[in-house]
């Protein structure tokens, strides 16, 4: 059974930073393409980052010049460094998984199949 577990939410004040973790409970990880979502209160789920078996990394808009994806598939885990957090960056966080294609780059939910629960993350002072 498949499955993701976040953590390394919580609260953080304006520009500050927080590393979300993303442990995958799942056979061959390295040849999974690997993303972040978040969902503000509602919104729709907001694409965030992709990092791709190819190690190929692609960035939301709002969040380019202060996120960082990356993974370990030794640890069959992905990261997300997020800093310069602004109150607008306050949602819950997702991960979410799918088996690479060559040539697709994967960015809307609907292209992935496996999902952690989320995790709250909070910019406040």
């Amino acid at each position: 059974q498949v499955q993701l577990v976040e953590s390394g939410g919580g609260l953080s004040q304006p520009g500050g930073s927080l590393r979300l973790s993303c442990e995958a409970t799942i056979d061959r990880f390295d040849t999974y393409d690997w993303a972040w979502f978040r969902q503000a209160p509602g919104k729709e789920r907001e694409f965030v980052a992709l990092i791709r078996r190819n190690e190929g990394k692609y960035y939301g808009d709002s969040v380019k010049g202060r996120f960082t994806i990356a993974r370990d598939n030794a640890k069959n885990t992905m990261y997300l460094q997020m800093t310069s957090l602004k109150p607008e960056d306050a949602a819950i966080y997702f991960c979410a998984g799918r088996k690479n294609i060559v040539g697709f780059v994967p960015r809307a939910p609907r292209d992935f199949n496996y999902w952690g629960q989320g995790i709250q993350v909070t910019v406040s002072s």
